[in-house]
């Protein structure tokens, strides 16, 4: 029996009318029939290939195929701050997250390492982070943190201190967040903290909110493998099924 994947955690709803409220609904058709897709489709029904057991049936195929559009939202920039492996790489996994995430935690610590050692090092996959705070003013600021920690080329190591075991518990103000900094090797910590607090911050991460909003996602982690939607921590073998799949169709063309 496969192991049971694990929900996402969802956006508080009073924050989510707010924003939702907020963004413009200027987006096309095949782009609004995948927010649908990503927003409402639960985790158990999001594995790719279902063998008919419980929570692991697939997700009904939409009338129009939206991954096109949805596969346009890579960013694939070599210089790309927030993102490892290369920039032609035949599978992209696109990761909405938020570091008081319970659930990203998870994906992070037992999942994502896995990931990089098979796919990004033998030119598979590419990872590229959104940030996608959903939980206040804390996580907002572990974002701004992050991008700051990736101008200095340690995005990944901070990823990885800010998820690791325990470490949500302790908070995201900026001592802790200073202290992260310095677990993730950045050099300069006086650069590190005026990125964080600029606005350079705070336009890339309302870039990869609105991004989020407008495709639908409402709850964390959320990902788009090269333009499909898989909602939650799911376990491994999902995603390695879901590369496997992405790849193959990628040699075709």
């Amino acid at each position: 029996m496969p192991s049971s994947p694990k929900p996402a955690a969802k956006k508080p709803a009073k924050k989510s009318a707010k924003k939702s409220s907020a963004k413009p609904l200027l987006i096309s058709a095949g782009v609004a029939l995948a927010a649908i897709t990503l927003g409402l489709v639960s985790w158990q029904a999001t594995a790719p290939d279902s063998t008919g057991s419980a929570g692991s049936a697939a997700a009904p195929a939409p009338a129009t195929d939206p991954t096109a559009e949805l596969k346009a939202l890579a960013r694939r920039e070599s210089g790309d701050k927030l993102a490892v492996g290369r920039a032609d790489a035949p599978v992209v996994l696109i990761e909405y997250s938020d570091f008081k995430c319970g659930y990203c935690g998870k994906f992070a610590r037992d999942t994502e390492p896995e990931l990089v050692k098979k796919y990004v090092q033998d030119g598979t996959l590419r990872i590229e982070w959104r940030n996608f705070p959903i939980f206040g003013a804390e996580s907002e600021a572990a974002a701004k943190a992050a991008w700051a920690a990736g101008q200095q080329d340690r995005f990944d190591a901070f990823h990885a201190a800010a998820y690791a075991g325990g470490s949500k518990e302790k908070g995201f103000a900026e001592p802790r967040l200073v202290e992260l900094a310095q677990e993730a090797g950045v050099p300069d910590l006086e650069r590190f903290k005026a990125d964080m607090a600029g606005e350079q911050a705070a336009a890339a991460l309302r870039k990869d909110q609105e991004e989020g909003y407008r495709i639908g996602v409402t709850s964390t982690p959320s990902f788009l493998l090269n333009g499909r939607p898989i909602a939650g921590a799911q376990p491994l073998d999902t995603f390695t099924a879901a590369i496997a799949k992405a790849k193959a169709e990628a040699a075709k063309r």
